[in-house]
């Protein structure tokens, strides 16, 4: 319960400090100074940095561990070359390719190496249907916005920034990420998140039909004249807040099923893979935009909104998004049954890891006091 508070109270201190950078720098760059939001986020590192430094010396360091991704890609790479030298000349099968890189099987790794290995495998198709997803996500500083910027922003003679209708999407994080602690579902949350996205990316489509209908109007952003549909802007908040209520039920909850139902010691490089995901989410959205702009000859993803079909786009987009839901709930099972095996075997595993971390600090400050030892004999002598 720690690690689930945890992650849902940093994921809404995030996305509360997002909404104050997109008012305040969007503010900034359309209506004051365009160069001057470039000076914002410089000098914040900066500031950020000289506050890590300060503390540096009271920061806490535990002993050094050997790394989890180095044998996690050992093992994957011993394995490779086992599989290799058994199809030439040994004989005899094992259960899982994994399992000849064990030292029984004349592998390299301990069977607890490859045993965690082998559970952290079992979640790569959860990684892997993040990537049409965060392609969806990828669609509000795209195509979202692009369909923002062709609308009235407006409101009672006040130009509105663009990002404006970012904060819109953050708002259901805000409201639902401190609700969303007392819930355990994670794998219904996170699929309800996921027809959520589709159900934005249907609706983006819908409204851009809807909004080639209206009249066109001159509008200035950026100091650029652009002709824009009269159809205000608030008119695509729907899709805006489908796609913030997807990502306050998927991102956390993703998170917390990689983190829990990895060991302890490859939680991390479970956490790195499910972000490598949604880096490879955003080239994944950027391809489907050149694919289909190609492909359609810029009719789908046009360079005039009012001369091409962009809800064409959106729909493409929404029916990738209802397979790759489906195709989740479907194997959402399969990591019910992990958490119950992992679950069942969590007393003994525990136990072990504690007396390993017990045997590593004896360790580590037994070699402390040999070389302080040493150094004093030297001293002497």
């Amino acid at each position: 319960m720690l690690q689930l508070f945890t992650i849902h109270r940093f994921y809404w201190l995030v996305n509360l400090n997002s909404t104050v950078v997109f008012l305040g720098i969007a503010y900034i760059q359309q209506s004051v100074a365009k160069n001057l939001c470039f000076l914002i986020p410089f000098t914040s590192v900066l500031l950020a940095l000289i506050a890590i430094h300060m503390v540096h010396n009271k920061l806490t360091f535990r002993p050094k561990k050997g790394s989890s991704l180095l044998t996690t890609l050992g093992v994957f790479l011993n394995s490779l070359k086992m599989c290799c030298l058994h199809y030439r000349h040994l004989s005899g099968d094992v259960a899982n390719w994994l399992d000849r890189a064990k030292e029984n099987n004349g592998g390299r790794y301990s069977e607890t190496s490859v045993e965690n290995v082998k559970i952290l495998v079992k979640l790569f198709p959860l990684f892997g249907l993040q990537l049409l997803y965060r392609a969806c996500i990828t669609q509000i500083p795209s195509g979202y916005y692009l369909q923002t910027m062709h609308s009235n922003l407006k409101l009672n003679g006040f130009l509105l920034p663009v990002a404006v209708m970012k904060v819109i999407s953050i708002l259901p994080v805000l409201i639902l990420a401190p609700l969303l602690e007392l819930l355990n579902t994670f794998f219904v949350l996170s699929t309800m998140g996921h027809a959520c996205a589709a159900l934005s990316a249907l609706l983006a489509g819908i409204s851009e039909i809807h909004r080639k209908n209206y009249p066109q109007v001159e509008q200035t952003l950026s100091g650029k004249v652009l002709h824009v549909s009269s159809m205000t802007c608030f008119q695509l908040t729907p899709q805006y807040i489908l796609l913030g209520v997807a990502e306050a039920f998927v991102t956390p909850a993703c998170s917390l099923i990689s983190f829990c139902l990895t060991p302890s010691n490859l939680r991390g490089v479970s956490l790195h893979f499910l972000t490598l995901s949604y880096g490879g989410g955003c080239f994944l959205g950027a391809f489907l935009i050149h694919f289909l702009y190609f492909v359609s000859g810029g009719n789908f993803y046009p360079n005039n909104l009012s001369s091409g079909n962009m809800e064409r786009f959106f729909f493409t987009l929404a029916t990738l998004m209802a397979i790759n839901t489906l195709v989740f709930w479907r194997i959402s099972q399969r990591y019910t049954d992990l958490s119950v095996e992992l679950s069942s075997g969590a007393g003994h595993s525990h136990l072990y890891e504690k007396l390993l971390q017990y045997k590593t600090c004896l360790r580590f400050y037994d070699t402390l006091d040999r070389s302080d030892t040493l150094t004093s004999m030297e001293t002497v002598l």
